[in-house]
C-alpha cells in the first residue's frame, strides 16, 4: 500500500533508533522524507541512501532542534526543497537520569529545553505552512514516564508529560483548519540508548511488561504511520501508549 503517496514528511532526531525507523517507514509508504540531526555522520548519509533507494526523495539536514532561529531556518528550507510539509514528528530527545537529590540545574535546563522546547519550535515553525494548506499531521513523541512519572528520571518525565499537555493545546487551536495533533508514548523500546543499560535493569524493566519483552523501533514506527496517514484521519489531540502494556 502507498498510505503516505504524495506526502512530504519531516522527522526531527532521524539519523538513528526510532527516529530512522519512523523515516524508513514512511518511505516505504510512499512518503518524500526530510530528517534533521544534531550533526552530519555516517548514519544520515547512510539513511539518506536507504531513503532514496526506496524510490523516494530523502534528505538529511543538520539543526540542533532546540535552537528556534535554526528551527525555523531549517524547516524555511525543507519547504524550499521539497514545495511542502504534510506531516511533523517531533522525535529530537536525549535523557540525563539520575534522582533529583543528585541532578544539577544543568541536567533540568538541558533535557527540558532538547525535549520539549524542540516540540515548540518544529511546530511553530511548521504550522504557518499547514495552516495554509489546510491540512497537516503533527506527531509528537513523548513517552510512559510523561505519562506515569519515574523515578530518578524527573526532568525526562516533566519534559514528555509537557508534550502531552502541548499536544491537546494544538489540537485544539489547529483542529478548525484541519491540522490534527497527536501523541506517542513508547514503553521501553529497545534501541542503542535502552541496550546500554545493564542486562539486571532490562530484566527488572521486562518483568513490568504484560506482553513480557521489550518494543522495537518498528513498533512505534507502525503506530507513526497510523497516525501519519487518513486511516486516522478524525483523531486529534490523543496518546497513543505503545507500551506493551506497562501502563495498564
Amino acid at each position: 500500500m502507498d498510505l503516505l503517496k504524495g506526502k512530504v514528511a519531516l522527522v526531527t532526531g532521524a539519523a538513528r533508533g526510532i527516529g530512522r525507523m519512523i523515516a524508513l517507514r514512511f518511505a516505504q509508504e510512499g512518503a518524500d522524507v526530510a530528517f534533521t540531526d544534531l550533526s552530519r555522520d555516517d548514519n544520515m548519509d547512510t539513511l539518506e541512501k536507504e531513503l532514496e533507494a526506496l524510490g523516494v526523495k530523502g534528505k538529511g539536514y543538520v539543526s540542533d532542534a532546540s535552537d528556534y532561529e535554526q528551527t525555523h531556518q531549517v524547516v524555511d528550507q525543507v519547504v524550499a526543497d521539497f514545495e511542502k510539509v504534510d506531516v511533523l514528528v517531533n522525535n529530537a530527545g536525549i535523557t540525563r537520569d539520575t534522582l533529583l537529590m543528585r541532578m544539577d540545574e544543568d541536567m533540568w535546563d538541558l533535557v527540558i529545553k532538547v525535549n520539549l522546547k524542540s516540540v515548540f519550535n518544529f511546530t511553530k515553525a511548521v504550522q504557518k505552512y499547514m495552516l495554509k494548506a489546510r491540512t497537516g499531521s503533527i506527531i509528537n513523541m513523548s513517552s510512559v514516564v510523561g505519562v506515569n512519572g519515574n523515578a530518578g528520571q524527573s526532568n525526562y518525565s516533566a519534559s514528555k508529560a509537557g508534550i502531552l499537555g502541548f499536544t491537546k493545546s494544538i489540537a485544539k487551536e489547529l483542529g478548525s483548519r484541519s491540522v490534527r495533533c497527536n501523541a506517542i508514548a513508547p514503553g521501553f523500546i529497545i534501541t542503542d540508548m535502552t541496550g546500554k543499560l545493564p542486562e539486571n535493569v532490562k530484566e527488572e524493566w521486562i518483568k513490568t511488561i504484560p506482553l513480557k519483552r521489550g518494543g522495537l523501533p518498528e513498533d512505534v514506527a507502525n503506530v507513526s504511520l497510523f497516525l501519519a496517514s487518513d486511516l486516522s484521519s478524525y483523531m486529534t489531540g490523543q496518546t497513543l501508549q505503545v507500551c506493551g502494556g506497562m501502563s495498564v
